[in-house]
């Protein structure tokens, strides 16, 4: 005997019989079940597909950063032939594509010879057309040259970009009416970066050591706010640069650190303030002096620097000489030898009788040396011309047996003594001007300021993470929503157990006839009860015929005369 309980011609009640497939049981579902799965399987999968795509979509990495305009028009006209996607990042600045695609587009890129950049260099020159003139050439070699320092000098960790202007006059064949050239450098800093002196002067010597006949004087740097970071040239001390005023910075933190170490354990960690102001001076001096002195003192030594002797001796003729008269007129008689004997006046006599006449000189100058002292003196840049310290003490602070805390001000001999360590802290000097002031004022205690905790939903780092797991959690919650509400139903409908047959078709089926057993339709409470399976069953039969004899006697007598319950 079969064990599928066909239903009995006429009935109103649900097939009893189940099919034994699953896609069987699916196309046994009522057509509003079975758009509700199939509405919901096609969700699903979309959902699913675009939460891969969105995964995929926000994996970009940059392509190229810090382009001009030019540039980046290129590009992306570029890209859209070769169908990469893209993307734009701060505000235009930056391109991004596929993270799998940076370098292959890059490549892709280079080989169309992009990005071409704003600077241009010497590579200016190789394009060179043919019947240019004198005047294109120099442009050229002019944009050519600018463009490679703009390159040099923007490898600077603290330069971002820079433009240089040089002026190069036309030189002719006069040397006296030659001009120099000139430049200037206009540099855009990184925020919060400054360039050292140091650095600023390198700049001037690759500029100038660029250009022939340049002089670095001749070289000008500014800053993108508009100031000469140069100097004057005519006044190097008319201003103070950033590496003179970290220097005097340092020198006022020093002397308030010696002034904190030394008065904090006396008076306590909280209750000392004071500041100091110095004045540096960085200017440079440079004297030279001359110092002659005669060589004084018998043990002296004198040097002979130079010595110039000049002798000269010389004689002339004999002349007339006697009584004018005949005697005169006669020749000279030949000289004889002196007198052996004779004295001086004899032999000048016998001269003068001769007539010879003679003539002699001597001049001698003599240069010595002189004492000379050369002294050349520079004064040291940084020195301290005044110091002027000024330092608050705060009461004293007393605490009784009680507990109870009350404040003293402090007498004059402890703030003279205060004074004098102050004075001795920082090298006070009376005739360079400093001055120390030092007072005791009570201190006011401010009422801390609780700093409240900043929201969980207002901090950036969780308004980023939301931000980002917006998309995926809202398609997650619409997958969960097609899955419960569309699929599952229906699923759980197809996977059903079949129900469980009625009493009267079991005795039906029990019994292999056509006639159909009377029901307890009639009876309305027996035709409700299943067959007696359990001893709840039994008792609920029980229970009925105590309560209904008759009702139970009429379908046991149709039972068994096969007659239908009246």
């Amino acid at each position: 005997m079969d064990n599928a309980v066909a239903p009995r011609p006429g009935s109103t009640d649900l097939p009893l019989v189940q099919p034994a497939g699953f896609g069987a049981r699916l196309a046994a579902l009522p057509t509003k079940q079975k758009a509700s799965l199939g509405f919901g399987i096609a969700a699903l999968l979309a959902l699913v597909v675009a939460m891969t795509l969105w995964k995929s979509e926000g994996d970009y990495k940059v392509l190229y950063a810090n382009l001009s305009d030019k540039d980046g028009g290129a590009i992306i006209a570029q890209l859209s032939q070769m169908n990469v996607p893209y993307k734009h990042a701060d505000g235009g600045a930056a391109i991004l594509v596929p993270a799998t695609k940076v370098h292959d587009v890059r490549l892709k890129l280079a080989a169309a010879g992009l990005p071409k950049g704003s600077v241009v260099g010497y590579e200016l020159m190789d394009g060179a057309r043919f019947g240019q003139t004198q005047f294109q050439e120099r442009l050229t070699f002019q944009r050519g040259l600018e463009g490679e320092l703009t390159r040099s000098i923007t490898a600077l960790a603290a330069v971002e970009n820079a433009r240089v202007h040089l002026a190069l006059p036309n030189q002719n064949g006069f040397f006296r009416e030659q001009q120099k050239p000139t430049a200037s450098v206009m540099l855009t800093l990184y925020p919060g970066r400054t360039l050292e002196r140091a650095q600023i002067a390198g700049i001037v010597h690759l500029v100038s050591s660029s250009v022939p006949e340049m002089n670095p004087k001749a070289v000008s740097v500014l800053d993108q706010t508009g100031a000469l970071l140069t100097g004057d040239q005519a006044n190097p001390q008319a201003g103070l640069d950033a590496q003179q005023l970290q220097y005097v910075a340092q020198v006022e933190a020093g002397y308030q650190k010696r002034i904190f170490e030394l008065l904090e354990p006396l008076v306590g960690r909280d209750n000392l303030r004071a500041t100091v102001t110095a004045d540096v001076d960085f200017s440079q001096t440079e004297a030279t002096a001359e110092e002659f002195a005669p060589n004084q003192g018998a043990n002296a030594q004198i040097a002979i620097r130079s010595q110039q002797v000049s002798e000269s001796t010389g004689s002339a003729g004999a002349g007339p000489s006697g009584v004018p008269g005949a005697a005169t007129n006669q020749p000279p008689v030949p000289a004889t030898a002196p007198l052996a004997g004779a004295s001086g006046p004899l032999q000048a006599a016998q001269a003068g009788g001769n007539g010879a006449m003679g003539s002699s000189r001597r001049d001698a100058v003599t240069n010595y040396e002189v004492d000379k002292t050369v002294r050349v003196t520079r004064n040291a840049t940084g020195t301290v011309k005044r110091l002027n310290a000024a330092v608050v003490v705060n009461h004293r602070s007393n605490t009784d047996a009680k507990g109870k805390t009350t404040t003293t001000p402090l007498s004059q001999d402890e703030i003279a003594k205060l004074t004098a360590l102050v004075q001795e802290s920082i090298g006070f000097k009376q005739d360079r001007g400093d001055s120390v002031k030092v007072i005791n004022a009570p201190f006011r205690a401010d009422p801390a300021v609780k700093e409240e905790p900043l929201p969980l939903w207002k901090q950036p780092e969780i308004l980023d993470l939301l931000r980002a797991a917006a998309v995926p959690a809202s398609l997650v919650l619409v997958a969960l929503l097609v899955f419960f509400g569309m699929i599952r139903p229906a699923v759980k409908a197809a996977t059903a157990p079949p129900p469980s047959p009625a009493p009267g078709a079991q005795l039906d089926a029990v019994v292999d006839d056509d006639n159909a057993l009377p029901g307890a339709t009639e009876a309305g409470a027996l035709a409700a009860l299943p067959a007696p399976r359990s001893n709840e069953n039994l008792d609920t039969a029980r229970a009925l015929a105590k309560e209904n004899p008759a009702i139970v006697a009429n379908i046991v007598r149709g039972w068994v005369n096969g007659e239908a319950v009246t």
